[in-house]
């Protein structure tokens, strides 16, 4: 009788800490400085795809191509937003710990100057983001480079520094709450939004 009861509150420990540990902190548990470099699972991140959303919201193309289907230029029409982007622009996803433009995201930032240089009154905030990964102070910090690589690269195509304003919101916004890969790509990214037009 004793055994059993033993057994009993055993059983009924392990699967109390069990659960305290799968719920406790699980936000505190996945974080890790997105600057350090660290092996294993977070090495294996920084070599993920791009974010995985619906081709309905222009993933599956780039650029131009995008905005001729969310309504070609037509300031009036905002078929889609992605991310807290304004339609019919597009945001631009960025790799674990890097502020440079993704090849695979040149064509949505060319479409998203071609679309400026149509409209020449309106004007866009770029909001850098990134994973809750990191610190505050990094994030911050790398939120501003993210935002200031955008700007850049459209001042590179002809849209005048007047019409462009930056600003980082780090981890602070995150568009999907989640503590996977496919929650830390979405939320690695600039939006661009209209501050007039």
């Amino acid at each position: 009788m004793k055994k059993s009861v033993f057994r009993l509150c055993v059983v009924t420990a392990v699967f109390a800490s069990l659960s305290l540990f799968a719920t406790g902190c699980a936000k505190k548990a996945v974080r890790t400085d997105e600057g350090a470099a660290t092996g294993g699972a977070a090495a294996a991140v920084e070599q993920q795809a791009p974010p995985a959303t619906s081709a309905s919201h222009g993933e599956a193309m780039g650029g131009e191509e995008a905005l001729a289907s969310s309504g070609g230029g037509d300031s009036s029409q905002q078929a889609f937003s992605e991310g807290r982007t304004t339609g019919p622009l597009l945001p631009v996803y960025f790799d674990f710990d890097r502020s440079d433009i993704r090849a695979d995201q040149k064509g949505r930032i060319t479409g998203n100057a071609d679309y400026l240089k149509e409209h020449s009154s309106a004007s866009i905030r770029i909001e850098g983001n990134c994973d809750e990964r990191g610190t505050n102070e990094y994030n911050m910090a790398l939120g501003e480079r993210r935002a200031m690589a955008a700007k850049k690269y459209l001042m590179n195509m002809g849209i005048d520094e007047s019409r462009l304003q930056t600003v980082s919101y780090g981890e602070e916004k995150p568009f999907v709450n989640g503590h996977d890969e496919t929650s830390w790509s979405q939320n690695r990214r600039d939006d661009f939004v209209f501050t007039g037009r």
